[in-house]
């Protein structure tokens, strides 16, 4: 996992979508107006036409309320319960809980470099001298490139499967990591990454995950958080160190409360009570040690707003 701007947070940047309409008293009450409205014109003898069917969503949106944690590192019962956790595609979501799970999605995971130089060559970002594009914060990650149709065909059929899996295994949205590439790699001369290209990734990856019936969160990349929210889909947001880098209200003022905040203990602006303190800070905001280690760890740092 990466940080797009050379320092060492957790993972990359990513992307999103609207919030569905809400639904309860205000969809009963609406209800309840539509059967009068049509008892009214039945009185009169008139006909309405059927309006359009209106499909609700497959897919849901986090509670905004309760413990959160963050367990990439590890993967742990959280000592009186979780009700929002993140994890790793390669972990079991919680049982009760609105869990997220984690996928790389525009770079390699650790160790399986050679899967792809092997079987996928075509498929990873390379320098003007056509060598791999490797991350310079996670050097275990090769860059791949979404600049083309064919490319992008290519990365999902490798890495759709995962998405879908973490619906298989039933989770309940799915976190998109590394969309930011396209703004770290730009440069021809240590490899280029199409905009447009990135973003049609993105577009896909929202569209598979809402098929399969999860939510999909934006990873970090606050400077474009209202195109990934109105124009890619996106549904929530995860960030990292927003207070540390003065960002928060750029995912609130799109997501709203559906924001998961993670702050980190080695790199805290202020006392965490005071990034608690801030009004554009996340209703679900967690303080973390850099690894995301277990509680069976010496390091293991968690405290929630």
């Amino acid at each position: 996992m990466t940080h797009g701007d050379g320092t060492a947070r957790r993972s990359r940047e990513g992307g999103l979508r609207a919030s569905p309409p809400s639904r309860g008293a205000g969809a009963r009450a609406g209800r309840a107006l539509v059967g009068l409205v049509l008892g009214g014109l039945a009185l009169a003898g008139c006909s309405p036409a059927p309006g359009p069917a209106v499909q609700e969503p497959a897919y849901r949106l986090p509670p905004t309320a309760g413990a959160f944690d963050y367990q990439l590192g590890a993967a742990y019962e959280l000592a009186g319960g979780v009700d929002v956790v993140v994890r790793d595609a390669t972990s079991e979501p919680v049982p009760g809980a609105y869990s997220v799970c984690y996928v790389n999605g525009f770079q390699t995971q650790p160790g399986e470099e050679q899967l792809w130089l092997e079987d996928h060559p075509d498929l990873v970002l390379r320098d003007a001298d056509g060598e791999p594009v490797v991350d310079p914060d996670w050097p275990d990650e090769l860059v791949l490139d979404p600049s083309t149709a064919a490319q992008r065909d290519g990365i999902l059929a490798v890495l759709g499967p995962v998405v879908t899996g973490c619906a298989d295994a039933g989770f309940d949205a799915v976190e998109i990591d590394n969309l930011d590439t396209w703004t770290r790699f730009d440069d021809p001369a240590t490899g280029r990454i199409d905009e447009d290209g990135a973003l049609a990734l993105a577009a896909a990856y929202v569209g598979l995950a809402h098929d399969a019936g999860l939510a999909v969160a934006q990873k970090n990349a606050a400077e474009i958080a209202a195109v990934a929210h109105d124009d890619l889909g996106f549904d929530l947001a995860v960030t990292e160190e927003c207070a540390a880098y003065d960002e928060c209200a750029a995912y609130t003022d799109v997501y709203g409360d559906h924001v998961l905040q993670v702050e980190y203990t080695d790199a805290l602006p202020v006392p965490f009570a005071q990034v608690c303190a801030r009004e554009d800070r996340a209703p679900l905001t967690v303080l973390r040690d850099r690894d995301l280690v277990g509680p069976d760890d010496a390091a293991y740092a968690r405290e929630q707003c």
